[in-house]
């Protein structure tokens, strides 16, 4: 079984193993694995792992304000997944150039659309070029798919449910943003601040930034230390859920019970009526 967290050497293994095309565009092939970069366009075309597919990032959010973050609508996800080759019965592995924000954030739409087999390549293309690791700037051709998604509400939580559960011993909001955005120091919405008992952990404290962003050896330790543990149902955002989509691949590699709040601050801080803590 392929690990939800693939280092590169796993990768490479996978790629050399006996079969003619390890890694496909193919929707259906002897090995079903398809390869996902989710780095800005300049550097996939600069460098990328051979047969990996492109997405842009900015395909995996809906783009209306103010919650420009929250998800695509059904029409536009089957046009994005269609266009990648999509077929349920493949192992898709994901990454990206940043340390997991936009590849996390494809993991939770993964989820969302009920996708089963999934990994992401511990450090993205910066820990696959440090092992010195062969990239290439072809492009491969991608055989369409039809696709009608069917979206799982369980792995979204929505502000009213969060407004619900304030309050509730048993239900923890992980915030992901930066401390100056968490104290409302730096305001980006109408309103700055928190979601009155947020915990604030941001998302780069999660990256060991001398292994090239891989996930820290030690994160659960870090997270309890920080009271985020795996007793409670968790709820993840930041700004757009882009940064929190790496926090919530976090809580999923942990086994913990996870979701995360697409509308995110750009919904909570710009509605007047959300309750809201500073400092």
């Amino acid at each position: 079984m392929i690990p939800l967290i693939l280092e590169p050497s796993e990768l490479a293994q996978l790629m050399q193993q006996d079969t003619a095309e390890p890694i496909t565009a193919e929707p259906i092939t002897a090995e079903p694995i398809l390869l996902i970069d989710l780095s800005s366009t300049a550097n996939y075309s600069t460098a990328h792992i051979k047969h990996a597919i492109h997405i842009p990032p900015g395909s995996l959010i809906g783009g209306v304000k103010p919650a420009v973050g929250k998800l695509p609508t059904e029409a536009a996800l089957n046009t994005l997944f269609g266009a990648i080759g999509y077929n349920p019965k493949q192992h898709i592995i994901a990454y990206d150039d940043e340390g997991g924000g936009w590849a996390g954030r494809f993991i939770w739409t993964l989820d969302v659309i009920g996708h089963k087999n999934m990994s992401y390549l511990n450090g993205g293309i910066h820990a696959w070029l440090a092992a010195d690791l062969a990239t290439t700037t072809e492009v491969p051709v991608i055989k369409k798919t039809a696709v009608k998604v069917q979206i799982h509400a369980e792995f979204i939580a929505s502000q009213k449910h969060i407004i619900n559960t304030l309050g509730d011993p048993e239900t923890l909001i992980w915030d992901a943003r930066a401390p100056e955005e968490y104290s409302g120091q730096k305001q980006v919405s109408a309103r700055g601040g928190h979601i009155p008992g947020a915990i604030n952990y941001e998302w780069t404290k999660a990256m060991d930034q001398t292994r090239q962003r891989r996930i820290r050896t030690d994160l659960k330790e870090s997270l309890t230390a920080h009271g985020i543990t795996g007793d409670k149902k968790i709820i993840t955002h930041c700004q757009s859920h882009h940064r929190s989509g790496f926090t919530y691949l976090l809580g999923k590699s942990l086994g913990y019970q996870i979701t995360a709040y697409d509308g995110s601050w750009s919904e909570w801080g710009n509605d007047a009526n959300t309750p809201i803590e500073v400092g």
